[in-house]
């Protein structure tokens, strides 16, 4: 990246928060990714929409990434901005009943402060591995709980540089699905309506979920958690196992033996290791079952 582009970077963000090349491995929960142009850290909103700003008139791609809990990064890396919110943006309040929580929050932070007050509806979140951004977008969920069912709004910069506001049924909760996901619009921060509980109640059902995590989980490998979306009546762990590709390894990359539906980084996996993996399990669960499995896990550069 040129001195030009990075002394305009400078203008709206602190230069020690601008980092040229900046390789990805260190960003993602697989631990691989080649290099982006440049990876910001931003620290408050009004430095986040400055630079969104800037970057429409610059005509510079960008892409703005969490816990880089749900992304695979190309080896070839990324022609573009990263702008990350990760422990800058992510200031938790509490007002009775209410949390509020800013995009770079992570998930298990804001469960942990509902916990310390009292607060239930958020357990099933504390082992959710991203930010508040991603789980707007994605409406994150597990076990007993997701998002659509304790968000109250979700406050977002539009895709015209506007911040916007919007109510639980206007966000169009589904499935892994938001109505800001592919809308060009980013999630700065989110209001969850809880309900008053009992602090040992809580953190008992914490301790349940965490417990079956670990024992069903292959949480001692990198890896972007459940790496396909669930069929409709279905599950994707089992018609990878049923299609005999528990275990099944491309390079460094392998369907997990303890839970077949994630792929995981076994210590030396690279992203086309893993991109070729996803592929041959779609195509023989495909072949097997007659299901086409999509991914999660989303793509980020050219694969």
């Amino acid at each position: 990246m040129n001195e030009y582009i990075l002394k305009q970077l400078g203008s709206v963000v602190s230069t020690e928060n601008i980092y040229p090349d900046e390789k990805m491995d260190k960003h993602t929960t697989f631990r691989t990714g080649g290099k982006a142009d440049c990876y910001i850290k931003v620290s408050s909103q009004k430095e986040l929409c400055d630079l969104i700003k800037l970057l429409k008139t610059m005509d510079r791609e960008y892409y703005i990434v969490g816990n880089g809990s749900n992304l695979l990064v190309s080896d070839e890396g990324y022609k573009g901005i990263i702008i990350s919110m990760l422990g800058s943006m992510s200031d938790i309040s509490v007002d009775g009943d209410l949390i509020y929580a800013q995009a770079g929050a992570l998930n298990s932070q804001v469960a942990r402060v509902a916990k310390d007050n009292s607060l239930t509806g958020l357990e099933f979140a504390a082992g959710i591995p991203g930010t508040v951004g991603g789980a707007m977008i994605m409406n994150a969920g597990a076990y007993d709980g997701e998002m659509a069912g304790v968000v109250k709004s979700v406050d977002i910069l539009n895709k015209n540089g506007e911040v916007m506001t919007l109510t639980n049924s206007e966000m169009d909760f589904g499935y892994r699905h938001s109505a800001i996901k592919n809308s060009g619009h980013i999630v700065l921060g989110a209001s969850f309506k809880l309900q008053k509980g009992d602090v040992a109640s809580i953190e008992a059902k914490m301790q349940d979920f965490a417990s079956r995590r670990r024992e069903k989980q292959p949480l001692e490998y990198p890896s972007a958690g459940s790496t396909f979306k669930r069929p409709e009546g279905l599950f994707a762990g089992k018609l990878i196992q049923d299609a005999g590709l528990k275990g099944y390894t491309v390079g460094g990359a392998q369907v997990s033996e303890k839970h077949a539906g994630f792929v995981i980084n076994k210590g030396n996996a690279t992203s086309s290791d893993i991109y070729r993996l996803i592929k041959d399990v779609q195509a023989k669960v495909l072949e097997n079952s007659g299901v086409e499995l999509e991914p999660e896990v989303i793509m980020l550069g050219k694969f």
